[in-house]
């Protein structure tokens, strides 16, 4: 579960990490009065949207009066800010935050993450804070310095001091840079993130570590753990098809392709989407029913993906395994029956009671394609698309 900057850095201050002194505001005249209260002669003014890249996009402003204040807030807020990761369409500014500006000494990189490869947490750190890190990575990976951490020991003071000397922070600084560190680790651990990125984490003027951004993201298969954290979620960030996936119990995440998929299994919904680009076309969705759905489930999934204005055609992978064959096929034949399909529907069924499946389809008076084979089915996706 993605979050914005400012819940973000509501969490740092919770685990003893420096943060700007600033507020969040919804509207114009609020951005005015948070930035009359912060004892600052500059400001930074941020979009609050769950995209990255707001620099470039023009979501970043940095102003010296109230004026500039007022303008920004009224030019920012209720409007679309395109950055590289919002696609063209952007996405609408509802929240922004004011802080105060810092005169800043240096910056850093600072990323800790799952690195699901080694099954353990990795901690990045690099002199060259405030850019891509993938740019940097790419540009100039020897500036990137990691670490390993074992699950049993956690990161330990030494290797928070032995990135910071990497970077080439002083020794003034290393005592106070290790304590934030390893705080930051604590906030990962403690509450289930699968990343904690700061960038830049910058050395004030005068001497003080201070996160100037935060970036967190929450594992949502652990929000059981932490129900408090789940009022933190921004409804209109999130795709509202997925969110009525998740009321659903579905993993729907939808794509900007034209054929809608259902599919049990992820492995086989890759594999399924890999079919549909080879046939020439773009998945539309991922849609995993998962292997104990039941005929309403499907008949949602079904749902949810017409809801979709982009589909042009829908293909149904189902291997029965714990899922029967013929419950699929029945939330097939409802959802077609209540929705009133008008795009072509191509079903491939194999597994547990698949003849029966068939049969059920085949009696059905809809019109849709049954596939006998995985390869069939691919080929009838290419027809469509011809």
């Amino acid at each position: 579960m993605n979050i914005h900057e400012y819940q973000a850095k509501t969490l740092f201050s919770r685990f003893g990490v420096r943060v700007p002194t600033g507020q969040m505001s919804d509207s114009r005249q609020g951005a005015v009065m948070i930035a009359q209260s912060l004892e600052s002669d500059t400001f930074v003014i941020k979009a609050q949207i769950h995209a990255g890249g707001r620099g470039k996009g023009g979501g970043i402003h940095f102003v010296d009066n109230i004026d500039e204040v007022k303008r920004v807030a009224f030019e920012m807020l209720g409007e679309p800010l395109v950055t590289p990761q919002t696609g063209p369409e952007g996405r609408i500014v509802r929240k922004i935050l004011v802080e105060e500006g810092l005169h800043i000494d240096r910056e850093l990189y600072l990323g800790m993450l799952v690195d699901r490869s080694l099954s353990r947490v990795v901690v990045l750190m690099s002199p060259r804070g405030g850019m891509d890190i993938e740019a940097v990575a790419e540009s100039d990976p020897e500036s990137i310095f990691k670490v390993v951490v074992h699950p049993s020991l956690g990161l330990t003071a030494f290797q928070a001091r032995q990135l910071l000397f990497s970077c080439g922070v002083g020794p003034e600084m290393i005592r106070s840079g290790v304590s934030n560190l390893l705080n930051l680790y604590e906030l990962l651990m403690d509450l289930d993130a699968s990343l904690v990125e700061v960038n830049p984490l910058v050395i004030t003027a005068g001497g003080k570590w201070m996160a100037a951004d935060a970036k967190v993201n929450l594992d949502d298969n652990a929000l059981f753990r932490h129900p408090e954290l789940r009022d933190l979620a921004d409804p209109f960030e999130i795709d509202q098809l997925e969110r009525a996936a998740e009321r659903y119990g579905l993993s729907y995440v939808r794509l900007d392709g034209d054929i809608g998929t259902m599919v049990n299994g992820a492995g086989l919904a890759m594999a399924t989407m890999d079919l549909i680009q080879q046939a020439g076309a773009r998945p539309a969705n991922f849609l995993d029913v998962g292997g104990g759905a039941s005929a309403s489930m499907v008949s949602h999934g079904f749902q949810l993906i017409l809801a979709d204005p982009n589909v042009k055609a829908v293909l149904i992978n189902i291997f029965g395994g714990i899922l029967r064959c013929y419950v699929l096929a029945q939330g097939v034949i409802e959802a077609m029956t209540e929705v009133g399909v008008s795009v072509p529907v191509v079903v491939r069924l194999e597994g547990t009671n698949v003849e029966e499946g068939r049969r059920m389809l085949h009696d059905a008076d809809l019109d849709f394609m049954v596939a006998r084979s995985l390869a069939d089915a691919g080929e009838k996706i290419a027809a469509l698309v011809k």
